[in-house]
């Protein structure tokens, strides 16, 4: 049986979103924001989707028409935020910039 992820406390919480600029908390998750027209995301999606298949972790993803939000959680720890959160929330920082989306 895989292990269960560990959530982390609040303060690595807020040391690892030091690490991450553009990265905040909102509640359980961790999010963060670009700016790119509608079919330059939808790439993106499939890109990030991609990168999340292979490793097992997804992000809750919000399209519109000129941005993107990516809204993080681990699932099974209860939706509570764990290293698998920052280690993807990274992943999606070079994908964007791959992109060309520009950090809101």
């Amino acid at each position: 049986m895989a292990d269960v992820p560990v959530p982390l406390a609040d303060d690595e919480i807020e040391a690892r979103l030091r690490e991450l600029p553009g990265w905040a908390r909102a509640g359980q998750e961790i999010t963060r924001s670009f700016r790119i027209r509608y079919h330059g995301g939808v790439a993106l999606i499939v890109h990030v989707a991609d990168v999340e298949r292979l490793i097992g972790h997804h992000a809750d993803i919000d399209l519109r028409w000129d941005s993107i939000r990516f809204g993080i959680t681990t699932h099974d720890a209860g939706h509570r935020i764990t290293a698998a959160d920052f280690d993807l929330a990274r992943r999606i920082d070079a994908i964007a910039q791959a992109h060309s989306a520009e950090p809101l």
